[in-house]
C-alpha cells in the first residue's frame, strides 16, 4: 500500500477522508505522492485547541519563542537544495527557483526571529495629571492562513513566520494542488517547542474545509492570498463574525518601456519578469507599455529573447521556464490565447502547447502584439507565460496606460531620465514600484501589497506585518499619591 500523508490536527498526525493524488507536472508519470484530506470534524478539533494552545505560546518567553522561529528558518535555509527540488517538482518552476524559494521561506523565518526580540510599545504622559499610558500590541489570537499553490513555501512562510513571531495560533490551508510542499513545512514546524495544537495544517478543498474554516467564530482573522472571486467570498463570511481580513489577490502588472531606455536591459526585465515562474506570479509582468520611438526595436529583441527561452523538465538542467501547475491552467491559458487573437491581437510567438520527453503541461511563452489597454487579455489576469505590448506615444500615455487597470499590485519604469522615473515613482498606483527593475521580484523585511482590486487590509511582510497579526492595547495608570 502507498503511504497516505497526513494532517497535522491537535498536534496529532491524523488521516482524513479520502485522499487526493499530486503528480508532477513536468512528468505525469511521476506520482509525488497521496495526501489526505481533513474532514469538518476535525477541523473543528484543531480549532477548540487552538485557542488554549495560542494563549500557553503567548506567555513563552521572547528569547523562546525567538529560537524557535531560528531553528525553522536555518532547517529551511540548510535544506533548500532537497525541499527546492520537491517543491519543483510539485508545481513546475525550474529548480534553481524552487531552491531559491525555499531560502526565502528560511529568511522570513529568521527576519521574524530577531523581531521576536524587537517587540516594543509606547509610553506617554495623560492628559490628567498623575496618569501615565502604555501602549503595546498583543495577538490577534488563532489566525487562519490561506496560502496559493504558485509559491507554496515563500507565501505560506511570509504568513505563517509573523503569525507565530507576534504569539498567534495558527491553522493552515494549503493550496491542494502543492500538498508535499506543506507537509514538509509543517513536518519542520512540528517538531519545534511550541504547545501542543498551536500549528496546524488542514488540507482539503476550498468550497467545503476553506469555507468552513473562514466562517469560524473562532478564527479571529485571515490571511489569504488567492483570486479575488475567492477573496470577496472570504471577505463575505468573514464579516459575519467580523474577523479580521487581509488578502492580496489579482493583478495586471505594467512595464514601462521609454524612449530613453536601455534597450537590453528593458528586455531583459521584461523577458525575466513575465515569464519566470511560468508567468504564474502575482508580480508578473503581463503589460509592456512601450514608447512608439523605441517600440519597433524593442519588439524584435524581445520576440527573439522569448523564442530562446528553454522549457523543459523543471529538474532538468539549463531549464529556463518549466511547465505550467496543471491541466486546468494549461487549458485557462490556451483559451486567453484564442481570445486575444479572437480581440485582434497578433501573437508574434509563443503561446502553443508543446510535447517534451515527457508527458506534462508544457506551453512556449507567448508574446501578443498590436493590442490595446482596453482588450480582456489587458484587463484581466491571465496568470499564464503570456504578455502584451501596448504602443504609446508618450510618457504621459504610459503611465495612463499603466494606471488604467481595476487592480494595482506593482508596476515598473525603464528609463535613463531621473525626473521621469521619479514622477512615476510618485504618481503610479501601484503598491510597489520599480525603477530599472522586473516588476517581480521583492524584499522580505520591507511591506508589500497593492491597491484596488490586488489588496484589502494590512500590508504584508517586515514590521508593516504588526499591523495585521496584532491588536493594540492602551493602558492607564495611577500611581495614587506619594
Amino acid at each position: 500500500m502507498r503511504e497516505i500523508q497526513k494532517n497535522l490536527i491537535a498536534g496529532e498526525w491524523q488521516a482524513g477522508e479520502g485522499e487526493i493524488e499530486n503528480r508532477n507536472p513536468s512528468d505525469l508519470s511521476d506520482l509525488v505522492g497521496l495526501f489526505t484530506q481533513a474532514s469538518s470534524d476535525q477541523l473543528d478539533a484543531t480549532l477548540a485547541h487552538a485557542r488554549s494552545a495560542q494563549q500557553e505560546w503567548a506567555a513563552y518567553g521572547m528569547e523562546r519563542k525567538q529560537a524557535v522561529l531560528m531553528a525553522i528558518g536555518t532547517e529551511l535555509m540548510t535544506r533548500a537544495e532537497e525541499l527546492g527540488t520537491l517543491l519543483s517538482r510539485e508545481e513546475g518552476k525550474p529548480l534553481a527557483e524552487g531552491r531559491g524559494e525555499i531560502y526565502r521561506a528560511g529568511q522570513f523565518f529568521t527576519y521574524y526571529a530577531a523581531e521576536c526580540l524587537r517587540q516594543l510599545g509606547e509610553n506617554a504622559d495623560s492628559v490628567r495629571a498623575g496618569v501615565e499610558i502604555d501602549v503595546r500590541r498583543e495577538p490577534v489570537g488563532t489566525v487562519a492562513i490561506i496560502s496559493p499553490w504558485n509559491f507554496p513555501t515563500a507565501t505560506a512562510a511570509w504568513k505563517i513566520a509573523p503569525a507565530l513571531c507576534y504569539g498567534n495560533a495558527v491553522v493552515w490551508k494549503p493550496a491542494n494542488v502543492t500538498p508535499a510542499s506543506a507537509v514538509a513545512l509543517t513536518e519542520i514546524i512540528a517538531r519545534q517547542d511550541i504547545p501542543r495544537g498551536l500549528f496546524s495544517l488542514v488540507m482539503g478543498a476550498g468550497r467545503s474545509i476553506g469555507q468552513r474554516l473562514v466562517e469560524s467564530p473562532q478564527i479571529d482573522a485571515i490571511s489569504f492570498t488567492g483570486s479575488v472571486p475567492v477573496g470577496k467570498g472570504i471577505a463575505a463570511a468573514a464579516i459575519q463574525n467580523l474577523t479580521k481580513v487581509q488578502m492580496e489577490m489579482g493583478s495586471k502588472n505594467a512595464l514601462a518601456v521609454m524612449d530613453d531606455a536601455d534597450l537590453d536591459l528593458a528586455v531583459t526585465l521584461a523577458v525575466g519578469g513575465a515569464f519566470g515562474g511560468t508567468g504564474q506570479k502575482c508580480t508578473a509582468s503581463s503589460r509592456l507599455v512601450v514608447h512608439e520611438a523605441v517600440h519597433d526595436a524593442f519588439v524584435e529583441k524581445l520576440v527573439a529573447g522569448t523564442q530562446a527561452m528553454t522549457v523543459g523538465h523543471a529538474l532538468e538542467h539549463g531549464t529556463q521556464m518549466g511547465p505550467v501547475v496543471s491541466k486546468q491552467q494549461l487549458t485557462d491559458n490556451l483559451a486567453y490565447v484564442d481570445l486575444g487573437r479572437s480581440e485582434g491581437a497578433e501573437l508574434a510567438c509563443g503561446g502553443q502547447r508543446l510535447e517534451r520527453a515527457t508527458e506534462g503541461f508544457y506551453m512556449s511563452p507567448g508574446v501578443f502584439l498590436n493590442t490595446t489597454n482596453q482588450m480582456r487579455i489587458n484587463r484581466e489576469e491571465m496568470f499564464a507565460p503570456l504578455t502584451s505590448v501596448i504602443k504609446v506615444a508618450s510618457y504621459d500615455e504610459a503611465l495612463s496606460v499603466v494606471n488604467d487597470t481595476n487592480f494595482g499590485l506593482t508596476s515598473g519604469i525603464v528609463t535613463r531620465s531621473l525626473a521621469c522615473a521619479t514622477h512615476f515613482r510618485r504618481n503610479a498606483r501601484t503598491g510597489v514600484v520599480t525603477v530599472n527593475l522586473p516588476t517581480a521580484g521583492t524584499d522580505y523585511h520591507v511591506p508589500f501589497g497593492g491597491r484596488g482590486d490586488s489588496s484589502y487590509g494590512p500590508r504584508e511582510q517586515g514590521k508593516a506585518a504588526a499591523e495585521f497579526y496584532t491588536t493594540v492595547k492602551t493602558a492607564y495608570i495611577s500611581a495614587g499619591p506619594v
